[in-house]
């Protein structure tokens, strides 16, 4: 690719990014625009009225800026929680990496590469230079230049493993502080148990008191049976929404909003009270939920435990019970708000079914993706599509048309299909028999980055190359010289994909397009029925392996082509600032995991450590310069020893709490009174909402909604 081309893709998605910005700081002035905006200041009643126009309204402005930086990390935590505070350190640690990579790329490894003579260079015509010139590939073979390089990568490698441990050590002793500084919760006491096997001579729930109550005769304090409900959880959902239509009916003073038709969207059918309609409504579905609580009462085979103490449903955890492996099987309880109920009543042998299902489904979708990817390297060529499309020849000689078509057409065509990932990539964690939303996040988020690191690098970079070759993976010796051919070639590719996926993606999320349609939408065909809107959660499936995809190309490419630096820079900037807004006043936390995420992280950037020297090896080693290629291949082993070393030391206090946190969390509670009330309540937490008494309050603040036994 030529720089001219480049540089149209990068004026066309700044023009973008500046749209997405200027629209941003109007639209988010405008009070029909604070569910969009400001869905969480929204919910939680922090947002100021305005109602009086002001001229200031109509201009744009940077004030958000300032809002999104100010907030400390503590401010951060309150709000976000730890998992918030993670992703945050995330854009700060991938910051840091490239700005040490651009300070050493750009002032040291840039003028070696262009001063190179390998490939033939026409000053007089700038802007049609090919970027290799900019590249490691424009470097003679056999150069001393190359030594440059070759220092460049091993002090990279060292500063990256320096930052890695400090990160993972202080994230490791905020998860342990967050630890410390919570007040009890029932998943800390609680154990999930499946696999219960029936008994001839007891329920389900009498074989599991009896079970722990014998194993555990100190330790064990109640627990509660999971039902078959699916009937009783919709009649409650479909309750909710009724209940919230009635408290609107009954607090408007508006009587044109009491009367109304009842068809789709309130455009068809007879007009009728709509409040008499609603009340009906709420009784027969309240006589069918009576009908249908007699009918339920199923158990299955799964139950919460609880223990009196931490440390009792740790060892619970940590040991298996039964004496066969697939019975009495333990897991550690989600939050209350964190279950995902549809699986509890799968077997062992379902769950492990639908595992090799999903496995083998992503597979396959990962192959079928590299379809587009192929497409997309096509467009990068000109001289295929002339031979695939002779009418195409003359409209492809206009200058810029080949320069969108190869410089910003592939990029945006990629992005477009990667839209649909994300959500193929929760629906198939979700068949896993996961029972929390977090672990089916998780489960998305790490499915998500190996496809991308797949389809986006690795797919682009072999498919472009002519050294494409299925029997490479049968030669491992010949891996890093393929690679080494293959990664540079696609350095200007990966430019514009920063520039598309990166800083409009960024900039998009700031704007909300999806959600600012759907609003306006709703405001012009739909009448007001006092609905409450969903709070966003954040989509951490989706930006984590975004962010850790950048970092990828930010690390294998900074001694290759440097030229990328400048670009992702700019990305992590811009990240960072339109990521803390979107923390701060657009999603709720649904869930907390304690951090959780950051050995994805960890891991991720070891193996982008490791693919960058196996990229190194091999290009020293086509450069002529077999010494620097020898010397590099201890670079791998060192950085697996030292990732080794960081998994022994932190990663257990992800998996778990330390024994002497919970011991003394336990003896910090043992004079503390309202601790009788909280094993009162440990007792119906984690009762499936669809079996719990509903009673209708009278409020009439638009919020109005069944009430839990527990809660009226």
């Amino acid at each position: 690719m030529i720089l001219s081309a480049l540089l149209t893709s990068v004026g066309i998605n700044f023009g973008l990014c500046l749209l997405y910005f200027t629209l941003y700081s109007i639209l988010r002035k405008q009070p029909g625009n604070a569910d969009v905006y400001a869905p969480r200041l929204v919910a939680e009643g922090k947002l100021e009225e305005r109602n009086n126009f002001n001229l200031v309204r109509l201009l744009p402005s940077t004030s958000w800026v300032k809002r999104a930086w100010q907030p400390s990390e503590e401010e951060l935590f309150i709000r976000a929680g730890l998992d918030g505070v993670v992703f945050i350190r995330l854009i700060l640690f991938s910051l840091k990496i490239v700005g040490f990579a651009a300070v050493l790329g750009l002032c040291a490894l840039l003028p070696l590469n262009y001063m190179g003579s390998q490939i033939v260079i026409d000053i007089s015509d700038f802007t049609n230079i090919s970027l290799e010139s900019f590249s490691i590939s424009n470097v003679n073979d056999g150069s001393k230049k190359l030594w440059v390089h070759f220092g460049a990568v091993y002090a990279f490698t060292a500063f990256v493993c320096y930052l890695l441990y400090i990160e993972y050590s202080d994230i490791s002793s905020k998860r342990l502080a967050y630890y410390y500084s919570s007040e009890p919760k029932p998943d800390q006491f609680t154990v999930l148990v499946r696999g219960i096997p029936k008994s001839s001579t007891d329920s389900l729930s009498g074989s599991v008191e009896k079970f722990f109550s014998e194993l555990y005769p100190s330790l064990y304090l109640s627990h509660y049976m999971v039902y078959h409900t699916t009937k009783i959880q919709k009649l409650i959902s479909d309750a909710e929404k009724v209940c919230r239509k009635i408290a609107f009916l009954k607090s408007t003073e508006k009587d044109s909003q009491r009367f109304g038709r009842v068809g789709f969207c309130g455009l068809f059918g007879a007009k009728v009270d709509l409040l008499e309609y609603y009340e009906k409504k709420l009784e027969d579905i309240e006589d069918n939920a009576k009908m249908q609580s007699l009918l339920t009462g199923k158990e299955v085979p799964a139950a919460f435990v609880s223990f009196k103490s931490r440390l009792g449903a740790a060892i619970a955890l940590q040991i298996q019970q039964g004496e066969k492996p697939t019975e009495w099987l333990t897991e550690r309880a989600p939050e209350p708000r964190d279950i995902y109920w549809p699986f509890f009543s799968a077997s062992f042998l379902s769950r492990w079914i639908g595992n090799v299902v999903v496995v083998v489904v992503c597979v396959v979708l990962t192959i079928l993706f590299l379809i587009p990817v192929f497409i997309v390297q096509s467009l990068t060529h000109l001289e295929q599509l002339e031979t695939w499309f002779p009418f195409l020849i003359n409209v492809l000689k206009i200058a810029f048309v080949s320069q969108v078509i190869t410089g910003y057409l592939p990029s945006l065509i990629l992005k477009m299909f990667l839209q649909l990932v994300p959500p193929v990539m929760i629906m198939l964690s979700s068949m896993q028999g996961y029972i929390a939303h977090s672990q089916i996040v998780k489960s998305a988020c790490n499915k998500m980055l190996w496809f991308t690191i797949w389809n986006i690098f690795f797919a682009n970079a072999i498919s472009g190359s002519v050294l494409y070759r299925v029997n490479m993976f049968f030669e491992p010796k010949e891996i890093p010289i393929i690679l080494a051919v293959a990664v540079p070639g696609q350095a200007t590719f990966f430019i514009t994909y920063v520039v598309t996926n990166g800083w409009t993606n960024t900039s998009s999320e700031l704007f909300r397009t999806m959600p600012l349609i759907s609003n306006f939408l709703k405001r012009i065909f739909l009448k007001e029925t006092g609905e409450i809107f969903e709070v966003p959660t954040f989509p951490y499936n989706s930006e984590i392996p975004s962010i850790l995809l950048f970092g990828l190309l930010g690390i294998t490419y900074f001694f290759l082509s440097p030229l990328i630096l400048p670009f992702l820079l700019v990305y992590y900037c811009m990240a960072y600032l339109v990521y803390r807004h979107q923390l701060l006043n657009v999603y709720s936390p649904k869930f907390e995991t304690g951090g959780t995420f950051w050995p994805i992280v960890h891991n991720s950037t070891i193996f982008s450590l490791v693919l960058m020297h196996m990229i190194a090896v091999g290009i020293f080693g086509l450069k002529k310069l077999p010494l620097a290629s020898s010397l590099t291949i201890p670079l791998p082993i060192i950085t697996l020893l030292f990732n080794s070393y960081c998994r022994n030391r932190f990663l257990p206090v992800f998996k778990g709490y330390p024994a002497e946190c919970m011991i003394k969390k336990d003896r910090s509670d043992e004079n503390n009174p309202a601790l009788t009330d909280f094993h009162e309540k440990l007792m119906t937490v984690y009762q499936d909402p669809a079996l719990k008494p509903i009673h209708f309050s009278g409020r009439t603040d638009g919020h109005n909604a069944p009430l839990l036994a527990s809660e009226a």
